[in-house]
């Protein structure tokens, strides 16, 4: 268990002392430095890294189809048929924004996790303004996705609320540095989106367990909504997790990268989505800095220019692992 060494409130002297990596800091020296502009749209464009991942056999969510145009709309019916669930995303969102996850389609109602019963009007409605640029960066016009729905694995039922949890990666020149995962409760709308109140479990890159838990930056030990013991969370299959993350690396050029992984029950590991401007969130969750693993990341490479993923990944495991949980 990793308890917080400092309290909500702390200098900046304290905060640096403790490695944590503050918005500048990550904008100039990791973010600006190391990820090429060039490339953003390879991770802003959600179809776009759909596409590059299936080019080099990057396992991922199953794509049903994309509405681009107003009038395509009205075949939506068409693009889901043989789906009963299915989940509705705006190609250049962030955050979590716009995301309509449909579970069941009975009697032509559309039903949210929550039970929430939507017409076809509902849908028609969401996807004109996902059209509109209602949930994309900076507002500009956008397309809808529908990708199949993610049958997530049921030993994460008592952690989650309504939703899909997933696990985020920051992969720096292709080493995983720090890991958490992802739990939707009700006061995020069943969505894994920290700001919206979900809640973040910080992991231990070697084995995949909780070290620590947060929910809005505070520290918690049970999820508020089911209960479940959050530091008996352990996520299966951790080294085809952590390996589809360190070689998302080779797949994009990103320097600094966000990757987020879901749990496919029979797929296993899958990438949901790559993010070239990943949040700070992750430290608290971790109760760890990012600084001190970058810089180690920064020299270590200099020495070791070229290493493929496993190998990467076994260094990270071996330098940044928790010793005793």
């Amino acid at each position: 268990m990793n308890i917080w060494p400092f309290s909500k409130y702390c200098s900046p002297f304290t905060l640096h002392h403790l490695g944590i990596m503050g918005m500048n800091q990550r904008n100039v020296n990791y973010i600006g430095r190391y990820n090429s502009r060039s490339l953003y749209p390879l991770v802003d464009n959600k179809l776009l890294t759909k596409e590059l991942a299936l080019k080099h056999k990057v396992n991922t969510t199953m794509l049903i189809g994309a509405i681009k145009h107003q009038y395509e709309i009205a075949n939506f019916v068409q693009v889901i048929k043989g789906h009963s669930g299915f989940c509705v995303k705006p190609a250049h969102g962030s955050g979590g924004k716009g995301i309509l996850v449909i579970v069941k389609t009975e009697n032509d109602l559309f039903y949210k996790p929550n039970g929430q019963a939507l017409t076809f009007s509902d849908i028609e409605r969401h996807i004109s303004n996902i059209l509109a640029g209602l949930f994309s960066l900076g507002g500009k016009q956008d397309f809808a996705l529908i990708e199949d729905l993610i049958n997530f694995d049921d030993i994460f039922a008592d952690y989650s609320y309504e939703g899909v949890p997933d696990v985020r990666v920051i992969v720096f020149l292709g080493y995983p540095v720090m890991c958490m995962m992802r739990l939707s409760t009700e006061s995020s709308d069943g969505k894994a989106n920290l700001h919206q109140g979900a809640v973040g479990v910080g992991l231990c890159i070697r084995t995949g367990k909780a070290v620590r838990a947060v929910q809005k930056n505070l520290p918690i030990f049970k999820h508020p909504d089911t209960g479940a013991d959050l530091f008996k969370l352990q996520v299966p299959s951790w080294d085809k997790v952590i390996n589809l993350a360190a070689s998302c690396y080779d797949m994009s050029g990103l320097g600094y990268i966000g990757t987020d992984i879901v749990l496919d029950k029979k797929h296993g590991p899958l990438l949901l989505e790559l993010n070239a401007r990943p949040g700070l969130a992750i430290q608290t969750a971790n109760g760890a800095g990012l600084l001190p693993r970058l810089h180690f990341i920064e020299q270590f490479v200099k020495r070791h220019p070229q290493l493929p993923p496993d190998e990467r990944v076994k260094i990270a495991q071996q330098y940044f692992g928790v010793k005793e949980l």
